[in-house]
């Protein structure tokens, strides 16, 4: 990871007070769709807001994409729809770390911390990507993405 910042965050775990240390790196950010559809929208309606949450690994690379989608809906027709991704590098001796036979075991705390660092990210792409519009008043909430996330994210390494 030359060349590129590496962030270390620390991870607690309260049952067995262990201590755990993750090295990752942000290394991409992705505008995945971006849609307006304006005949769906009325000043006078409700709005609502649903919320997905994916994420998918690449054992070669050793990296992890969180990937938020955002759709604002009336009367059950979305009227703005974003998603986006983040694309992490997992410092090799952290990915091993987590490694455990053919699975792989991402703590609670990264899964959401990374997570509520693409929530953060598709903020502010949202908000550039609507300047100027009618829809720029809709912004995204703060989430809390501990409510979202309750166990460890476990992928399989076959």
């Amino acid at each position: 990871m030359t060349g590129k910042h590496q962030n270390t965050i620390t991870i607690q775990k309260q049952h067995n007070r262990m201590e755990q240390k993750v090295g990752f790196t942000l290394l991409g950010l992705n505008t995945e769709q971006f849609a307006t559809f304006e005949d769906n929208f009325s000043e006078k309606k409700k709005s609502n807001l649903t919320t997905g949450l994916e994420f998918k690994i690449s054992k070669e690379k050793k990296q992890i994409g969180v990937y938020v989608t955002f759709t604002f809906e009336q009367t059950k027709k979305a009227f703005l729809k974003i998603q986006v991704s983040c694309h992490f590098g997992v410092a090799p001796e952290s990915w091993d770390k987590f490694c455990s036979g053919s699975t792989i075991v991402f703590p609670k705390g990264f899964i959401s911390h990374i997570t509520m660092l693409t929530v953060g990210s598709a903020r502010g792409v949202l908000h550039a990507k609507t300047d100027g519009t009618i829809f720029n008043k809709f912004l995204l909430p703060v989430i809390d993405v501990t409510a979202m996330i309750n166990e460890d994210a476990v992928f399989p390494l076959t």
